[in-house]
């Protein structure tokens, strides 16, 4: 648990824009979108949201936390599969609902759970007039089965 407390984003726009206090938008679930790439090459590695624990938590640490929409759980990245993603910058935009990551990625260098360096291993297209799925050819980097077995 984190101590740090961040202020209510202020009604005045020039403040919330131009101000020097981080004070993060959360919507009514109370998470803030985070989009998060790689800090050497910027490849787009995954989409994720924080709750304002795993904001303090990634910038008290230097190592990304994010909240699991699908679990309800706060979720240090990487603490299964050993692919931690330090933190080397975070920047929020204009209006503090969104947060952008920069970050190195330890382990197997991979972000994504199916063992692929990034969620984002397939393009969409059109064909026929409906919308398909094509892999862009790369592979995992680990068995994430192995990795995320439940023990026995």
């Amino acid at each position: 648990m984190s101590a740090l407390q961040f202020p209510e984003a202020p009604a005045d726009k020039k403040a919330l824009e131009e101000g020097d206090a981080l004070s993060p938008r959360f919507d009514a679930a109370g998470l803030v979108t985070a989009v998060v790439t790689d800090a050497g090459d910027g490849m787009l590695l995954m989409v994720a949201h924080m709750n304002a624990e795993a904001l303090a938590l990634t910038l008290e640490t230097g190592i990304a936390h994010y909240w699991s929409r699908s679990r309800k759980a706060l979720w240090k990245k990487g603490e299964t599969s050993g692919n931690l993603q330090h933190v080397v910058e975070m920047r929020t935009d204009c209006d503090q609902d969104a947060i952008w990551l920069r970050v190195k990625v330890l382990g197997h260098d991979a972000t994504c759970h199916t063992g692929r360096r990034s969620c984002f291993y397939r393009t969409v297209g059109l064909k026929d007039g409906k919308a398909t799925l094509a892999g862009d050819g790369t592979r995992p980097l680990f068995d994430a089965e192995e990795t995320y077995r439940e023990p026995a």
